[in-house]
C-alpha cells in the first residue's frame, strides 16, 4: 500500500522557478480580465443611468391655404401625408418634415353619379 504523498518527488529548482512564473502569469492575466470586466460593467451602468437628452428638432412651418382644416395625418420617416379640407374640397398633401416643402398635392373629387 503506497500513499500518494510518498510517490511525489520534490521539483527540481528550474521546474519550481518555471511553475512560480506560470502562477504569476496566471494571476496577472486574471487581474487584467477582472479590470476589463469591471470597466465594461462600469460603462454599461454609466450609459444606462444617464437620462437621455432629447435631440433638438427644427421647427417647420407649413404653408396651408386660409380656411384649411387638417382632417388626418400619416407619418412615414421624414414625410407626412396630410388630409385637408379646403373650402369644402378634399385634398391630400405630401410634405417633407426635413424642411416643410411640398412634395405632392392631390385634389380629391367625388365621382359623378351614374
Amino acid at each position: 500500500m503506497t500513499l500518494r504523498d510518498e510517490d511525489e518527488k520534490p521539483l527540481d529548482p528550474v521546474t519550481e522557478r518555471l511553475r512560480k512564473k506560470m502562477v504569476r502569469l496566471l494571476a496577472t492575466a486574471i487581474g487584467i480580465m477582472l479590470v476589463g470586466v469591471m470597466a465594461v460593467l462600469g460603462a454599461i451602468v454609466y450609459k444606462t443611468s444617464r437620462p437621455a437628452t432629447p435631440t433638438p428638432r427644427a421647427e417647420i412651418a407649413l404653408n396651408l391655404p386660409a380656411g384649411a382644416v387638417i382632417e388626418g395625418m400619416a407619418l412615414d420617416g421624414d414625410r407626412a401625408l396630410l388630409r385637408l379640407t379646403v373650402n369644402g374640397a378634399e385634398e391630400l398633401r405630401l410634405v417633407s418634415l426635413a424642411d416643410g416643402s411640398l412634395i405632392t398635392r392631390v385634389h380629391v373629387q367625388a365621382a359623378a353619379p351614374k
